[in-house]
């Protein structure tokens, strides 16, 4: 191989060194997935109930369910009744719902739907629908489980049974795991 040659080979792989690290760097934090066992992401939202913005750190400290959904989604208007059983039986400081509307309409659309409903959990909007982009979602109702340090433990895509046995059994466990020390 002559000097030329492998000056040339070595250039072309130190510049495809470069354009991979430079890629990696790039779009690595863009391809960040939101899957159990990482930490839940931020998000803003307005509370219904009390009118003032509300962020995930909101909830530090507490188990949380995560369900984005709308008032127009028929399978969310039918899980909505479940997910309020569930807090009704295990709501409290320990634990919240935290639903986000992500509604277009304004607030009083989201708050009359809830009202309809008789839905006691927190009812949160975020008009600009950023939460879905925040959290990967792919459609309505998506549901996500965080424990107390806000790591994912759970995603369901679509409706679910929030109240049967496997569901309220996870919440029960997070609950109590800091109450027995863990």
């Amino acid at each position: 191989m002559t000097d030329a040659r492998r000056w040339t080979v070595s250039i072309g792989v130190v510049m495809t060194a470069l354009f991979v690290t430079v890629l990696v760097v790039k779009v690595r934090p863009q391809i960040d997935l939101v899957v159990v066992g990482s930490r839940a992401p931020d998000f803003h939202a307005t509370n219904l109930r009390t009118a003032r913005p509300v962020s995930l750190a909101d909830y530090r400290g507490r188990v949380v369910l995560l369900n984005v959904w709308a008032t127009w989604c028929e399978p969310c208007k039918v899980e909505m009744p479940s997910l309020e059983r569930l807090y009704r039986h295990l709501g409290g400081d320990g634990f919240r719902v935290a639903a986000v509307s992500i509604d277009e309409q304004g607030d009083s659309v989201v708050a009359a739907f809830a009202r309809e409903l008789g839905l006691s959990f927190d009812i949160l909007h975020d008009q600009t629908g950023a939460i879905k982009a925040r959290y990967q979602a792919t459609g309505v109702p998506e549901s996500w489980v965080i424990d107390r340090d806000g790591v994912i433990v759970k995603k369901v895509t679509g409706p679910t049974e929030w109240d049967g046995p496997v569901n309220e059994g996870l919440i029960r466990r997070l609950i109590g795991e800091r109450a027995n020390g863990r």
